[in-house]
């Protein structure tokens, strides 16, 4: 549904709006731009950047599937306390995401109304993109790092002083080649895929992204017919990297993205695998389907140019029984499962109808 605190323009006339306001997505084929600020915070108190419970705060938006994968690695590790969160608005303009949820529209801890202030602190005229996720510094008021792939894997490795007892390991020593090796295949063909598909200017770059889209949801099917996760037999970085997409397929990508061969809930084996990861908690009480429908379709004018959102689909069919536990497999293996959310980082039941059900 669209925000409350849409923006003014969001309600005028539609030839009256700034068309492009929120940028051009679409291109002959599409190519996502990977060069990310790559600086680490390490666990070395000589680092340039040393882990430091407080220092640092991470900046998402909840619409966003790869600020989405930190702020499920955060829950489950318990980094609550030690790393705080500023969540930006689920819409932005050409310049930068905004932390318009927030009062007076600016971050309380940051002191700034767009991420782009501290990028520009980081690099000034910053001339990339302003992505989800970003490390902030907060006592300089920088990013640290905006690589997305990185920070999951070091919130695992570099912060395990501060996981909350009963952490899982997700990312496990013995088994991250193999994690590895399925998770680039996820990023060309179904993370990234669903983007090639979306933006794709060429009906010949279209149809290229979207068998290779299908390709590889039958070859994920075939492989989580007989086990419960994908790799191992606990929860691990390669199924959060994968549920953060098939969790906005039929909310966005379907119809938006023009993915629609099938539906998630058209595919038995991912569909029932990703309620499976949806009602682990941790995982489901972080999804605001109402800032991942406001994102896609108020900010993609050039492939939605009406900025209409979807009433649909139906979201209480999430808390249907799974049957996944049929496959044996324990979630978080000699862990346990997270606490709740803290009070302000829960997201609204009407924002996510299942969760309700769930409790």
């Amino acid at each position: 549904m669209a925000r409350d605190n849409a923006p003014e323009h969001d309600s005028a006339p539609l030839d009256d709006r700034p068309r492009g306001y929120a940028g051009t997505y679409v291109e002959d084929e599409f190519d996502r731009d990977t060069d990310y600020i790559e600086r680490r915070i390490l666990d070395d108190p000589d680092a340039e950047w040393p882990v430091e419970a407080g220092r640092y705060r991470l900046a998402v938006a909840r619409a966003c599937p790869w600020a989405n994968r930190t702020i499920i690695v955060r829950r489950l590790l318990g980094l609550e306390d030690t790393m705080s969160m500023a969540v930006a608005g689920p819409t932005h303009d050409a310049d930068s995401w905004t932390f318009d949820l927030d009062p007076g529209e600016v971050d309380p801890v940051l002191g700034i109304a767009k991420l782009k202030d501290a990028y520009d602190k980081a690099h000034p005229g910053y001339p990339k993109g302003i992505t989800v996720p970003a490390i902030v510094d907060v006592p300089t008021g920088q990013v640290v790092t905006n690589d997305f792939q990185q920070i999951t894997i070091d919130m695992s490795t570099q912060w395990r002083a501060h996981h909350r007892e009963g952490a899982p390991d997700l990312y496990p020593e013995a088994l991250r080649d193999e994690i590895e090796s399925v998770a680039e295949k996820v990023y060309h063909d179904v993370n990234n895929g669903v983007y090639k598909c979306g933006f794709a200017g060429r009906q010949e770059s279209y149809e290229r992204a979207y068998g290779d889209l299908f390709d590889r949801l039958d070859w994920l099917s075939e492989r989580l017919s007989t086990q419960r996760y994908l790799v191992g037999d606990t929860i691990t970085e390669a199924d959060i990297r994968l549920f953060t997409t098939l969790v906005r397929f039929d909310p966005v990508y379907h119809g938006h993205f023009k993915c629609n061969r099938s539906k998630l809930s058209e595919m038995p084996v991912l569909w029932a695998y990703a309620r499976d990861l949806f009602q682990t908690p941790g995982i489901g009480d972080t999804i605001d389907f109402d800032h991942i429908k406001s994102h896609y379709y108020e900010v993609h004018l050039d492939v939605n140019p009406s900025g209409i959102v979807p009433v649909g689909p139906t979201l209480e069919n999430w808390a249907d029984p799974h049957h996944r536990e049929d496959l044996g497999g324990r979630p978080f293996g000699d862990g346990t499962p997270p606490p709740p959310p803290p009070a302000d980082e829960v997201v609204p039941d009407a924002h996510n109808p299942a969760l309700a059900l769930l409790r």
